[in-house]
C-alpha cells in the first residue's frame, strides 16, 4: 500500500518534509480491524509531533501519522464482535500506533464507531477527533448534566478551530448552555455564530471583552488555545465552585493557587488517554462515536469540514499542514482519496 511519512522533523516547506513511500498492508488479529481509508482529516496534533517526534535524528523507516480517518472494513481480527467485512466507520485512532495517512490502517474496534450515514466521507473524516475532544471535555470532565446545568453560561476559548466548533454545538444544542466563544475575525465570528454561539467576544482583552458582554463570571471554561497564556484571565472569570478543561498543555507549571479560594475544579483532557492506557472503559469511544453519528442523523450536529483537497499525496498533506500551522484555520481540512 501507498502510505505518506516522514523520517526527520523538517519545516514543512521543506521537500522532505513528507515522503510518500510503499509498505505492506498488515493482517488485524485480536479486537484490531483492517480499514481501507476513503479520507483523513488533519489537526493541530498532527503537525505538532511531525515537529518533533525525529528531531536531530533520520529515522530508518518513515513514521506515519495521522489521526482521523473513515473507510471501509476490509479484514477483522479474531476477537472482533462489533464491526463486520464492509462496514463504513469512521475513528480517530490511537496515538502508540501507526496513522491513518496510508491507504490501509489497522485499528482496535473499541475506538471506532460507525459513519454517519447522512455524511459524505470528507464530512465525516472532519468530525471524529475534534468530536470525541469536545465531548470527553463536557460530559466526562466537567460532566455537564442537561437538567441541573441548563441554562447555564461556558466560555470556549478558540470557537472557530475544529475542537471548538463541536464544543459549541454540543454546549448549545444537547445541554442548552449559554454559550460564549472568542474569535477576532469577522469570518471567525460568523463561523461561530453559524454553529449555535450566543456570543462571541474577541480573545484579547478577554476579561474586559466577557464583562462588556454582560458576563461578570462564567460557570465553565473550555481553554482549546493556550492554558499559560488565558490562565489569569480564566481564575478571574470562572465563578466560584466552577470548572476549567484544557486541551493545550502547558510547558511551564500552572499555579493552581489562583483556583483555591473559589473552589474551582481544573481538569486536562486528551481523547487519547484511553486508547494509549487501554482504560476499562476504552470502549466508551465507540459509545460516544456512535451516539455523535446519531445526532449528525438526525441534523442536531452538522460537520465542521471547511476546507478539501483531493488525493492521498505529499504535495496535499503539505499543503494542510502549512494551512495548520498558519494558525487561521476555521473548521476542519480534510483530504479525500
Amino acid at each position: 500500500m501507498k502510505a505518506i511519512g516522514f523520517k526527520t522533523s523538517l519545516p514543512i516547506s521543506e521537500q522532505e518534509s513528507f515522503i510518500e513511500f510503499e509498505t505492506a498492508i498488515e493482517q488485524p488479529k485480536g479486537r484490531d480491524i483492517l480499514v481501507k481509508i476513503k479520507a483523513i482529516s488533519v489537526n493541530p496534533v498532527d503537525f505538532k509531533i511531525r515537529q518533533n517526534s525525529a528531531k536531530d535524528t533520520v529515522l530508518e523507516t518513515p513514521k506515519v501519522i495521522g489521526w482521523d480517518a473513515v473507510g471501509t472494513v476490509e479484514a477483522v481480527g479474531d476477537a472482533v464482535s462489533l464491526f463486520k467485512v464492509g462496514d463504513e466507520v469512521y475513528y480517530a485512532g490511537d496515538l502508540t500506533r501507526t496513522g491513518s495517512n496510508a491507504e490501509y490502517q489497522l485499528v482496535d474496534e473499541r475506538i471506532v464507531g460507525t459513519k454517519p450515514a447522512s455524511l459524505t466521507d470528507a464530512e465525516a473524516a472532519a468530525m471524529p477527533l475534534t468530536g470525541l475532544t469536545a465531548w470527553e471535555s463536557l460530559y466526562d470532565r466537567i460532566r455537564i448534566n442537561a437538567d441541573k446545568d441548563k441554562g447555564k453560561s461556558i466560555l470556549i476559548i478558540g470557537g472557530a478551530g475544529g475542537v471548538g466548533s463541536m464544543a459549541i454545538q454540543l454546549a448549545k444544542k444537547i445541554s442548552g448552555l449559554t454559550v460564549i466563544t472568542t474569535a477576532s475575525r469577522p469570518e471567525t465570528k460568523e463561523w461561530c455564530l453559524a454553529m449555535g454561539a450566543d456570543v462571541v467576544v474577541n480573545h484579547n482583552n478577554l476579561i474586559d471583552e466577557v464583562r462588556a458582554a454582560g458576563y461578570k463570571e462564567v460557570d465553565f471554561i473550555l481553554d482549546f488555545v493556550d492554558t499559560n497564556g488565558y490562565w489569569n484571565a480564566m481564575a478571574e472569570l470562572v465563578k466560584p465552585q466552577g470548572h476549567i478543561v484544557s486541551i493545550t498543555g502547558s510547558a511551564a507549571p500552572i499555579e493552581l493557587n489562583k483556583l483555591k479560594n473559589k473552589s474551582v475544579s481544573f481538569s486536562w483532557e486528551l481523547m487519547y488517554t484511553r486508547s494509549m492506557f487501554q482504560t476499562e472503559d476504552m470502549i466508551e469511544q465507540h459509545h460516544i462515536l456512535n451516539k455523535l453519528a446519531k445526532l449528525f442523523d438526525e441534523g442536531v450536529l452538522k460537520t465542521t469540514l471547511h476546507t478539501t483537497l483531493n488525493g492521498l499525496t505529499a504535495e496535499n498533506l503539505k499543503k494542510a499542514h502549512s494551512l495548520l500551522e498558519s494558525g487561521k484555520t476555521i473548521g476542519k481540512i480534510v483530504i479525500t482519496y
